[in-house]
């Protein structure tokens, strides 16, 4: 397999309503692009090291909606679930993200947005997710996402590198 970048996304906050992650995949970008976009993949890297898939739900249109749920290995149930507003295979879309556990209910969802750039057979991925104040941005950085995070994106890079040597 080829060489991986593990644990190399960086997470910054550029606004007091944004997350920024920016991640190198030693793979080429249609392959980061199925991963992220199919359900059976997706049940294969989303949870990271900390629990299971137990369901996946992509209707990757304009307007089409997903959901991913995983049993976490402390033994609740997580779940989110979203709209896509702009598809631009393979290098860019922007959907909705709802937490289900959210107390009381975010009024409005997440809105990410997923760039990928491909160069030399690898592509950066970069996140920006926009959340409606400072204080949702900074609830979600103190659940512990960004290790969740370095787990499933490591786990996405090696599917990717897996599928390019597949060929």
């Amino acid at each position: 397999m080829a060489t991986t970048t593990k644990g190399s996304a960086v997470l910054t906050l550029p606004t007091d309503t944004e997350i920024l992650v920016t991640r190198e995949f030693n793979a080429p970008r249609h392959l980061v692009w199925k991963v992220l976009t199919e359900p059976d993949l997706i049940k294969r890297w989303w949870a990271g090291q900390r629990g299971t898939v137990t369901d996946v739900a992509v209707d990757l249109r304009v307007g089409g909606t997903w959901r991913y749920v995983m049993s976490a290995n402390e033994g609740f149930e997580v779940a989110f679930h979203g709209e896509f507003r702009e598809i631009e295979a393979p290098e860019r879309m922007v959907q909705t993200e709802v937490f289900e556990g959210m107390p009381d209910g975010d009024s409005e969802p997440s809105l990410n947005h997923y760039t990928l750039a491909e160069r030399d057979d690898r592509t950066t991925l970069t996140v920006r997710t926009a959340v409606s104040s400072k204080e949702i941005r900074d609830m979600i950085i103190a659940t512990g996402m960004e290790g969740g995070m370095q787990e499933a994106y490591d786990l996405l890079e090696e599917l990717a590198a897996d599928l390019a040597t597949a060929k």
